[in-house]
This record gives C-alpha cells, sequence and structure tokens, in this order.
C-alpha cells in the first residue's frame, strides 16, 4: 500500500504493519502443547526400545555361555554390539544438539529450579541449523551427515543387512516434497527454518526415535541368525494366603501357597504348620474345616531354588477367625474392599433373624439398599472410607471398608497392546479399546473417549500427529494417515482417556507398535 504524507498517519500506518508481522510470528500455545505432548510420546516410545533391546543383549550373553549356541553368537553378537555403539554416539550427539538448541532459545532456571526456554522462539532453530557462520552455526549440514554416515555404516555393519533390512529401516533422510521453493533442495532448511524451537526439539526426538529402531532392527535380525530371544525369571515372590479371613463353624478354610514368576527349575516345597502341601505348577493347596470359635494362625514356609541354582526360603503366617452362627456377621462378599461407581454385594447375617438385624452406612457418597435376605448392595460415588453399621438388638458390628477406584483398563488397538505388527493388520483397524481384564466384578465397561496418534519411521519423513476427542474411533485425518502406513512405521498411542463408572481417568499406559 502506498504510505501517507502526512507523518503521524505514516507512523501509524508503519505500526500496523509491524504489528501484522508480529501476529503472524506468533504461535499459539496449543501448537506449542501439542508439540511438547508429541515430544513427551516418542520419548517414552524410545523407552520401550531401550528395554527391548537390553532383553535381547541379555539374551545374547546366555547364549554366548551355552555351548550349543557360543559358536554362532560369537559371530553376530560383536556385529550387534557394534550396531549399538553407531547407535549410542548418534543418539548422545542429538541430545547435545537439544541441549545448545535450548540454549540458543535463552535456557534457564526459573523459581523452581525447572529448566526453562523460549518455546516459541523460530530464530534460535534457523541460527543453529540453517544459516552459516557468521549469523549463524550452520549445523544442519553435519547433523544430516552424521546421520547419512550412521545409516551407512549401520547396514554396513554385515554383508546381509542391506539386503534383510535396509528396505524398511525407520530413519529416512529424504526431503518431503513442497510446493515451498525456497531452500527445496536443503534437508536442514525444510526441518528447522523458521520452526519454533520446541517443534525442533520434537523432531530431534523423532530423530533419536528412529535412530533407535533402526538399531533394534539390526540388533534383532542378529539375534535371529542365532535364536529367537529367551525369557528368564530372575527373581521369584513367594506367597501364601486364605480365601478369607472370617468363617463360621464347619465352614472350610482354603490356604493357597506358592511362588510367582514360575519356573520348573525353582522346585518348591511347601509345608503348613510342619505338614507338606502337594505342588502344582508352582503353587499348593491346603484346606482345613472350621472348629471351635477364636482367632488361628498358620505357618506357611516355602522352600525353592533361585535360578542361580541357591536354595532359598520363606515363611509366612496366614491368620483367619472362626465364629459362630448366633453372631452378627457383616461381610464383603467378593472382595476386602468397595470400589466407586460399582454396585459392590455385601452380606449382613445375624442369630436372631433377618427382619431383627437394621443397617446403615456412612461415608461420603456412600449408600446402600436391600436386595434380599441378607443381601445388600453398596454404590460409593468416591473413594474414600465407606462405615457399615449393623445392629440385631443384641450385638452391633461396625466395620471400615476401603473405597477404591476400579483398576485400569487395558487399551489395545485389535486386540494388541503394542508390539511389531503386520502393517495391513493395523491399518484395517478402526480405533482404541479399553477393557478391563481378570477383574472380580464382570461387565465393568470402560469406554476410550480421547487419545493422541503419533506416526513416524517409514512413510513419515516427517513427524505427523493428531488428537482424536469424543470417542474411541480414528477420525478423518488419522484414516489419511493410516493409509500412509508401511513396512518400518512407528506408531505410538498416548495420552489416552477413558469414561468408567466412576468418571474420566487418564491411563499411564502408552502403546508403541512397530509396522512390518
Amino acid at each position: 500500500m502506498s504510505l501517507p504524507k502526512e507523518p503521524r498517519q505514516k507512523m501509524i500506518n508503519i505500526m500496523y504493519l509491524v504489528l501484522t508481522a508480529l501476529l503472524a510470528l506468533n504461535v499459539s500455545a496449543e501448537i506449542l502443547n501439542a508439540f511438547k505432548t508429541v515430544d513427551n510420546s516418542l520419548q517414552s516410545a524410545t523407552g520401550i526400545i531401550d528395554k527391548k533391546n537390553a532383553d535381547i543383549f541379555n539374551s545374547f550373553k546366555r547364549k554366548m555361555e551355552d555351548p550349543v549356541t557360543r559358536e554362532k553368537a560369537s559371530v553376530w553378537f560383536p556385529r550387534a554390539q557394534q550396531a549399538k555403539k553407531l547407535a549410542d554416539e548418534t543418539y548422545t550427539y542429538l541430545e547435545n544438539l537439544k541441549k545448545e538448541l535450548k540454549e540458543e532459545a535463552g535456557l534457564k532456571k526459573n523459581e523452581e529450579g525447572e529448566e526453562v526456554f523460549k518455546e516459541d522462539d523460530l530464530d534460535a532453530p534457523t541460527r543453529l541449523f540453517v544459516s552459516d557462520p557468521p549469523e549463524g552455526k550452520g549445523k544442519g549440514k553435519e547433523l544430516f551427515r552424521k546421520l547419512s554416515e550412521f545409516k551407512t555404516q549401520l547396514l554396513a555393519i554385515d554383508d546381509t543387512l542391506a539386503l534383510e533390512v535396509g528396505k524398511n529401516l525407520p530413519l529416512d533422510l529424504s526431503i518431503p516434497k513442497t510446493n515451498n521453493k525456497a531452500g527445496k533442495d536443503d534437508w536442514a532448511f525444510h526441518y528447522f527454518h523458521m520452526t519454533p524451537a520446541i517443534a525442533a526439539i520434537t523432531i530431534l526426538s523423532k530423530l533419536q526415535n528412529d535412530v533407535r529402531n533402526s538399531e533394534a532392527q539390526v540388533v534383532e535380525y542378529c539375534h535371529k541368525e542365532i535364536g529367537e530371544v529367551e525369557i528368564i525369571y530372575d527373581e521369584f515372590q513367594a506367597f501364601a494366603q486364605a480365601d478369607t479371613r472370617y468363617l463360621m463353624q464347619g465352614e472350610e478354610l482354603v490356604i493357597t501357597a506358592g511362588i510367582g514368576a514360575f519356573s520348573k527349575n525353582a522346585q518348591p516345597s511347601i509345608t503348613i504348620d510342619g505338614r507338606s502341601v502337594p505342588v502344582k505348577d508352582g503353587s499348593g493347596e491346603y484346606k482345613i474345616t472350621a472348629s471351635e470359635p477364636g482367632l488361628y494362625s498358620k505357618k506357611v514356609r516355602i522352600d525353592f531354588k533361585k535360578p542361580d541354582g541357591t536354595a532359598s526360603s520363606v515363611e509366612k503366617e496366614v491368620k483367619y477367625s472362626v465364629g459362630t452362627p448366633s453372631g452378627l456377621v457383616v461381610s464383603t462378599d467378593k472382595t476386602r474392599v468397595f470400589y466407586a461407581g460399582i454396585p459392590n454385594p455385601l452380606s449382613v447375617t445375624g442369630g436372631s433373624g433377618d427382619e431383627k438385624v437394621n443397617v446403615s452406612f456412612a461415608g461420603s457418597g456412600v449408600t446402600g439398599e436391600k436386595v434380599g435376605a441378607g443381601q445388600y448392595m453398596v454404590t460409593c460415588k468416591d473413594p474414600g472410607v465407606a462405615t457399615v453399621i449393623a445392629t440385631d438388638g443384641k450385638n452391633t458390628q461396625k466395620l471400615t471398608i476401603p473405597i477404591k477406584r476400579p483398576p485400569d483398563p487395558l487399551a489395545t488397538v485389535g486386540g494388541k497392546a503394542g508390539g511389531p505388527v503386520p502393517a495391513n493388520f493395523f491399518k484395517a483397524q478402526l480405533g482404541v479399546a479399553a477393557e478391563l481384564k481378570d477383574f472380580v466384578f464382570e461387565g465393568v465397561k470402560f469406554k476410550v473417549i480421547e487419545y493422541t496418534l503419533v506416526f513416524n519411521g517409514k512413510g513419515f519423513p516427517e513427524l505427523a500427529f493428531t488428537q482424536i476427542k469424543g470417542g474411541p474411533y480414528f477420525n478423518e485425518e488419522a484414516k489419511q494417515y493410516l493409509k500412509m502406513c508401511r513396512d518400518g512405521t512407528t506408531v505410538v498411542i498416548d495420552e489416552i482417556k477413558v469414561l468408567g463408572p466412576d468418571g474420566t481417568r487418564k491411563l499411564e499406559q502408552n502403546i508403541s507398535f512397530t509396522l512390518q
């Protein structure tokens, strides 16, 4: 536009142009938070890959010690170690770049001692990666060269890797097609020019994830040349428990004892009050019939062998009490606790007859309803404590019962909670489900209402993500991304929220899939 000659109006127009430019450069808080969410998801997924790689290397060490597999392992274990060394060096290099980028964006500590930097800084990534000295540092060329060298050296570890692994290697350094002709042949320009600092940090996290995924594919290939991963339990937990702590005369008490993470090599033996108990599948059952009223205890001893062959033993005490039919008895039917949002069955019996028993309930949001002779259904709104007071005119019993939230459900896609899956299988799924497994109450339902999908690796030269809100099914944007998935794509599902009987909650779980 033409500027007027009148000085005051000219100044107003210039200020308008400056303000417009500043508004164009402003990055919304929602976008910055979205990048932080994706960055957290990528770091979580990378941690899962690290754990998987550690399990494989533990298996390598065992195969080196086994005379049957030692010869092959001595050939492929050094190759896997070389892949890990290359990945560690590249990962550390990227981590140092993150720190340098934060310093470029004004890294400092706030009053709480936390590190903060200008997350929406558009100039810091440009200076560090794109602009050449003296205006900037131009480290984008060095970054591209180091990633290219890592990929080349990784596939050169063995002649077969380029053919078997190379086509699916997640680290893709090609420049995506774009209508923007500026810097179209400059890899660093495409990813870091005028990019918010937090977005550049997320890109570096994606590259770290690609590096660990690439390492995992090479290490898995080396291991498969010897044999599959062996998972050997290296710790055991002894247990002893009764099916109830209160029973009446003539009722049967069952004590179950054994060891968790059972291995046949543990060879457990169990005695209760010095009497040997038959063992099957790592545990044994001991049954007694209640006789005289009173408080009782049973001494349980569990002897077993540790994985290293050494003997170990654990002693536990199981306590229980025996009552009489004439007494007033209040007992939860299925658990030792109440669960919020779920009808909880409660039994109340007394020797004077059901018609003379009066039951009341206390606690925030706690209500009870009689549903039959001696049978009640208790509903609790929130976690806390419920108090049940029962009286039959002669005796009064007051029982305090903890109120807990139902456990978290397991989020799955196509019945799987992460790991390697066929690409076509994953692309055919409709959304994310949540199921509460092995819970004492049947029919407790959870519905997924919100989550974040992150796509990277093969088929995604740029990190892609979308947020689904309002239900479990993939939205249109997610469906378009699914069409781009292929062998070597990594999909992370995080920030999962579900609606259950006690309200909405966010799951601690995140899911990472590697498509094959």
